[in-house]
């Protein structure tokens, strides 16, 4: 009986201690996926107890919607003029942090907080100094002699206000993480290249990235599936409208999700748009595997 028991607790063991999160996923995390695939093929109107099942017809009618391409065009044209030049930054301040600085425990929890500070008050803050009649960007080109910018009339204007206010969030956030990364490099590295007369410049170029290169594509692939889920910034940003300007001009995947649900109440097809926003991940997620795969052969 005891060898029975013991056998029991050695192999069920692990089983058991990792049951609470499998529990907990499938009660959070995969029951709600499976329940909105099956609300995604009814007409599912929250105004009604009545729910019709219409089969695909809620996905033909998203892929025939003008306003669900255009927001997965703003969704990636955000993405690109927010996660390039963050990531950019990022690794330029990280190699800077990386420096012998004094306090540098200051500076680098400096870095941090703009990814503390709540995401409401750096759009209202962003929303002013981007405003188009007393805004501070406004101000600053006024005295090079250039007009006055409508930053949220503007497709371009605007996705560029809300870009800078995801890359002044997050950069901090991803030059630690670099940070990590370039701490584990060999110093002994360095001091060789040192004593060959690199700069500092060529240090980064060819010892840093290269050796934090997993790091880069953690990175990349996190703030790519952080990139098409963006909402706080451009639902703020437009006064709490979730069409995205007057014109949809950035409205972007989560904001038409969230009118759909919340504004006409048709959870139906806010089921069906987000598991078309799920297929997009999956898809950026996919391109990333084999980008990723390509660099490690070579």
């Amino acid at each position: 009986m005891k060898n029975i028991l013991y056998r029991l607790d050695l192999k069920g063991s692990p089983y058991l201690y990792i049951a609470p999160f499998f529990v907990l996923f499938g009660l959070f995390g995969l029951f709600p996926l499976v329940y909105t695939a099956w609300v995604s093929l009814h007409d599912w109107q929250l105004i009604s107890d009545t729910h019709t099942f219409i089969g695909l017809q809620n996905y033909r009618d998203l892929f025939a919607d003008d306003s669900f391409w255009n927001a997965l065009r703003n969704t990636g044209q955000i993405w690109v003029l927010s996660t390039v030049p963050q990531l950019i930054a990022a690794i330029f301040l990280a190699h800077v942090l990386n420096q012998r600085l004094r306090a540098a425990t200051f500076w680098r929890i400096t870095a941090l907080l703009p990814n503390m500070t709540s995401v409401a008050a750096v759009a209202l803050i962003f929303g002013q100094i981007f405003g188009r009649d007393y805004g501070l960007v406004n101000f600053v080109l006024g005295l090079f002699g250039a007009g006055h910018i409508d930053w949220q009339a503007g497709t371009a204007s605007s996705q560029v206000a809300i870009s800078v206010m995801i890359i002044w969030r997050w950069t901090g956030y991803n030059s630690l993480i670099y940070l990590a990364a370039m701490q584990a490099v060999p110093k002994d590295l360095y001091d060789a290249s040192a004593l060959d007369g690199a700069t500092g410049l060529q240090q980064l170029t060819r010892i840093t990235i290269p050796a934090i290169r997993p790091t880069i594509i953690l990175t990349v692939i996190l703030s790519t599936i952080g990139g098409l889920q963006v909402l706080a910034e451009p639902l703020l940003f437009g006064g709490a409208s979730p069409t995205g300007g007057s014109d949809r001009q950035f409205q972007t995947l989560s904001l038409y999700l969230y009118e759909v649900a919340f504004s006409r109440f048709d959870f139906g097809y806010a089921s069906t748009a987000a598991w078309a926003m799920f297929g997009v991940i999956v898809i950026a997620a996919i391109v990333n595997y084999f980008f990723v795969s390509r660099l490690r052969r070579s």
